[in-house]
């Protein structure tokens, strides 16, 4: 095999959940004073933390979160998250690498609740194990910052320059390839539309389902 281990963003790699998260911030956005098309907000959160979000819609806005906006949203996610599904193919991505006694892990910018709660959701909580990561471990640094792939690399025991990351974001794109890995794009979760910038912005290679990735890796 060509790597030592893949390690996996979370939301529009191996759940199908950005379409769905967007739709709740959106609604609950509007909810609370701030109107938002659903291109602009994926265009401000895919692949960023809640905090940059955050910091971002008060920059661009002047609009501030208040208890009540955080308490509706967190009610409406949990909801939503509880119903999520795979991306298609990607269950069966990782009981591949698993038979093939490939590591894998995921590195993710969601909160840790949030983070288990779709893994469980869709099944995959259970292949991974405690291999699944968000900023809380390591010290609130989420992407573009490399600390959650070399953190991720560091468990599984594994030189990160002998991993491949999968990213559908070009700020997780920029942590796999600062932190040293090989790093390919994603077009599979529905973001055929970013696949051009995800090459621009220096991913190897883009794949466009999670079968053509089971090829690519030979599983």
């Amino acid at each position: 095999m060509i790597f030592d281990a893949v390690l996996f963003d979370m939301d529009g790699v191996l759940v199908d959940s950005e379409v769905v998260s967007g739709q709740v911030w959106v609604q609950t956005l509007s909810d609370h004073g701030l109107t938002l098309d659903h291109g602009d907000y994926m265009a401000r959160a895919v692949g960023h933390t809640a905090s940059n979000l955050y910091a971002n819609l008060e920059r661009d806005h002047a609009w501030k979160r208040t208890p009540e906006f955080e308490q509706a949203l967190t009610q409406r996610l949990a909801e939503a998250f509880a119903k999520v599904g795979e991306v298609p193919g990607a269950k069966q991505t990782l009981e591949a690498l698993k038979a093939a006694g490939m590591p894998f892990a995921v590195a993710s910018n969601s909160t840790r609740d949030k983070l288990q709660l779709k893994l469980k959701a869709t099944g995959l909580a259970e292949l991974l194990g405690a291999h699944a990561y968000d900023p809380s471990t390591v010290s609130g640094l989420g992407k573009p910052l490399p600390d959650l792939y070399l953190h991720a690399a560091e468990q599984l025991g594994v030189d990160i320059q002998r991993c491949v990351v999968v990213e559908d974001s070009l700020s997780g794109l920029a942590a796999g390839l600062s932190a040293g890995a090989t790093s390919w794009g994603f077009a599979g979760g529905g973001h055929q539309v970013y696949a051009d910038a995800l090459l621009e912005a220096g991913a190897e290679r883009v794949v466009n389902s999670h079968a053509e990735l089971r090829q690519l890796l030979g599983i």
